[in-house]
């Protein structure tokens, strides 16, 4: 980061002197919460298309011809990275595009779960604030006369992901330690668990294109029930039931729904990064406080 703060000098200092750009600069974010990054950072400057809109999966996503097309007009585009978008690649390639791809999440250390690369960094809010170094640093390289305004924004943003960060560890430092554990659908989770000392249990590996089988199900009833779990959670990108069942089956109760993947619509509870991570920390201590 301090790299990167010295960077937004040298630019802030060379933007004055030039041009004004005339449009926007044209950016494919490849799902949702990227592209609410992108927002933040670029602001006016950028003309932000996001491939993966609110309440979708990218673990299952299929594209289509028009978001081809969407690739080969960008000037850049934002990945994830980490294997999380393995569409994408022959999207890319059938488009024609040559659009700069930025790793959002280049320079953050991989947790694995088994032999995969667990790509859910953005659950820790320290990791986002790589993602919108990565992110501000491309734009302001595939855009210098809008540099100034994205060093503004850019700095900005980061005091408000800080402010966001201490938020959360409050909450999480008001809850009992020996509570601290709970069943959500997937394996979104394990970049919040890390960082903030929450343990998350998944019935669901990595990708939600996974299906959990009934030996699985059984030793995760078995484990809610020895560690005394108070709590399961739903997830807004799958479905319901399975988490609905181990419920039932525990006694454990169902403490909400948590956002893993993907935003909502601007009238639901997390239509920003920031409305995501303070609603699932609502959630989580309103069940786990208890």
């Amino acid at each position: 980061m301090r790299r990167f703060a010295r960077f937004l000098i040298c630019i802030a200092l060379l933007a004055g002197a030039l041009p004004a750009r005339a449009e926007p600069l044209k950016v494919v974010a490849t799902f949702s919460i990227l592209g609410d990054l992108v927002r933040n950072v670029g602001g006016d400057n950028v003309d932000v298309t996001t491939l993966v809109g609110p309440d979708s999966d990218a673990h299952v996503y299929s594209p289509t011809p028009a978001d081809a097309r969407k690739i080969a007009d960008a000037k850049l585009i934002v990945v994830n990275g980490l294997g999380f978008e393995g569409w994408l690649p022959r999207l890319v390639q059938s488009s024609g595009s040559k659009a700069k791809i930025v790793t959002a999440s280049g320079g953050i250390s991989p947790l694995r779960l088994g032999s995969a690369a667990d790509p859910h960094a953005w659950q820790s809010v320290t990791n986002a604030k790589i993602y919108v170094a990565n992110i501000s640093a491309a734009l302001a390289a595939a855009d210098p006369a809008a540099a100034g305004q994205i060093v503004k924004n850019t700095q900005a943003y980061l005091a408000r992901l800080d402010a966001l960060d201490r938020e959360v560890r409050e909450a999480v430092e008001k809850l009992p330690p020996a509570g601290r554990k709970v069943i959500s659908t997937h394996n979104a989770f394990g970049y919040f668990a890390s960082a903030y000392g929450i343990e998350f249990v998944a019935p669901l590996g990595v990708s939600t294109e996974s299906e959990p089988s009934a030996r699985d199900i059984a030793k995760i009833i078995t484990q809610v029930k020895q560690a005394k779990i108070p709590a399961v959670f739903l997830e807004n990108v799958t479905d319901p039931r399975l988490m609905q069942r181990i419920a039932a089956e525990t006694g454990a109760r169902v403490g909400g729904t948590l956002y893993s993947d993907g935003l909502t619509g601007e009238k639901g509870d997390a239509p920003t990064y920031i409305d995501m991570v303070r609603h699932n920390i609502k959630v989580l201590t309103r069940a786990l406080g208890n």
